[in-house]
């Protein structure tokens, strides 16, 4: 019987949440959830010089946000806990210490003057800087003298000193680095404290993780976890590296060059589940031609095959258009409830029909910050200049629309009942009787009751949401100036 599949996400708590980092917190997500395994979350606050006060709750945020809903963690619990790293300390030096005896690691009592001094001999030479070995082969003796007369010391890894080290990697394949390169890493530092590359290790095999999703700057560091993973005899997770994100063909996504982070880019009107939907896209192609997934669709689509090797860049022309095809797919209550608030930034009239206006504005709103802009005509007509009535595609000039606006004034205060369908059919009757194309009469009237370029909906609809008494009034004014 297969095991049951356990991914965890393990961020620092360092400050905001980047786009790199949620990836992979998507992909070990949909990994669990593709094979109903479960998803871990734990924290990784070893590191006390970068904590970040509130930083561990942004993370939690960011991650409810993005509708990634862990199945064990520290808020939640579960059967491996505890899932803070920092409160997990008692155990990594038990673990030390057998790798000690098995052989396979060494006190080093070297202090930090005798491996500067080592560190400045090796880059005069130009050789790599690594561990020169000085205390691996201490006598019993000397380690027990040195133990007893209270001299610091750190636990460092025993690597081979020959041969090579293979490991698979679900995008890069197999891998083989020859065992001299490696550094006898540092397990223990000298305040007990293990490093992150230890704890990682020993947390990710107590806490029975299968999967292990992280950036493609791990993969020189994952021949040594292999050889730990190796000399405890413990079974080794599946590797999945992923390229970084990038901003550009050179430079990577950096909270330093102050790039957004989720957060960011939902506080500028886009929705969550777009968002978390273009993530998944950097990097990872769908096997069909569809591309807009919802966080349901996208964990049954995901495929770790589908992952690519190179760097993912951050395009937000792509972004906007993933966002589009969001919106686009909401039903209209659930749209008009998104963009109410960002309607009623520029729309103080109570007589609007809301519902009318969000279904004109649902095709054509590819962001909800646009919206404020988009409406602003309706509560009262922005100056414009009357050049804005030539157009050349619809063939009309300032004497054209005003003959147009002449002939268009008496057919709408006719109209009784005003209603989208009864507009339509005035203008275009008028439209066959003039024997004129319909952009000769529908776009001076756009022009007059919008004042504006571009607007949500053509001349038909503006009349319909601004009301009759507003659209005539606005057409006697599209007459004066043209006069």
């Amino acid at each position: 019987m297969s095991k049951k599949v356990r991914t965890r996400f393990a961020p620092s708590p360092t400050g905001y949440m980047h786009i790199g980092n949620l990836r992979t917190a998507l992909y070990t997500y949909l990994i669990a959830r593709k094979n109903g395994g479960d998803f871990i979350l734990r924290i990784e606050d070893t590191d006390q010089e970068r904590y970040v006060e509130g930083a561990v709750d942004v993370i939690y945020d960011t991650l409810k946000k993005a509708g990634l809903e862990w199945d064990e963690g520290p808020d939640v619990g579960g059967d491996y806990g505890p899932y803070i790293q920092s409160q997990r300390m008692g155990m990594f030096k038990e673990y030390a210490l057998k790798l000690i005896e098995s052989g396979d690691a060494y006190y080093c009592f070297c202090d930090k003057e005798r491996l500067d001094e080592v560190r400045k001999i090796q880059e005069a030479s130009h050789i790599a800087p690594m561990y020169d070995r000085h205390c691996r082969n201490l006598s019993k003796e000397e380690i027990k003298a040195k133990l007893d007369a209270g001299v610091p010391y750190v636990i460092r890894q025993k690597m081979p000193l020959e041969g090579t080290t293979t490991f698979h990697d679900e995008i890069y394949g197999d891998i083989t680095v020859e065992n001299s390169t490696l550094d006898d890493q540092i397990l223990i530092k000298t305040d007990g404290m293990p490093t992150y590359n230890f704890a990682n290790v020993v947390d990710d095999h107590t806490m029975g993780i299968t999967h292990v999703v992280r950036g493609n700057e791990y993969l020189s560091s994952t021949p040594k976890y292999n050889l730990l993973y190796k000399a405890f005899g413990w079974e080794v997770p599946t590797y999945i590296h992923c390229a970084p994100v990038m901003k550009d063909q050179t430079t990577k996504l950096s909270k330093r060059n102050g790039d957004a982070s989720f957060e960011d880019i939902v506080a500028k009107g886009y929705l969550p589940e777009a968002v978390v939907n273009f993530i998944a896209l950097l990097g990872w192609a769908p096997k069909g031609e569809e591309e807009i997934f919802s966080l349901e669709e996208l964990a049954k689509e995901f495929d770790v095959s589908g992952i690519s090797k190179s760097p993912a860049i951050f395009d937000p022309v792509k972004l906007k258009a993933v966002n589009a095809a969001h919106i686009r797919r909401m039903s209209p209550e659930s749209f008009l409830e998104h963009a109410e608030p960002y309607i009623r930034q520029t729309v103080k009239r109570e007589d609007i029909d809301l519902e009318v206006l969000a279904s004109v504005l649902q095709p054509r709103t590819e962001l909800f910050n646009d919206i404020p802009e988009m409406v602003d005509f309706i509560d009262s007509l922005p100056e414009y200049d009357i050049s804005m009535y030539r157009h050349k595609k619809m063939k009309t000039t300032e004497e054209s629309s005003l003959e147009a606006l002449k002939a268009v004034l008496p057919v709408l205060e006719n109209v009784s009942e005003w209603n989208n369908e009864n507009i339509h059919k005035a203008l275009f009757d008028l439209i066959a009787q003039m024997e004129v194309k319909n952009g000769y009469i529908l776009w001076p009237v756009r022009t007059a009751v919008s004042g504006k370029q571009f607007t949500p909906g053509g001349a038909v609809e503006l009349c319909e949401i601004i009301g009759k008494e507003e659209s005539i009034a606005r057409i006697k004014k599209g007459i004066e100036k043209l006069s």
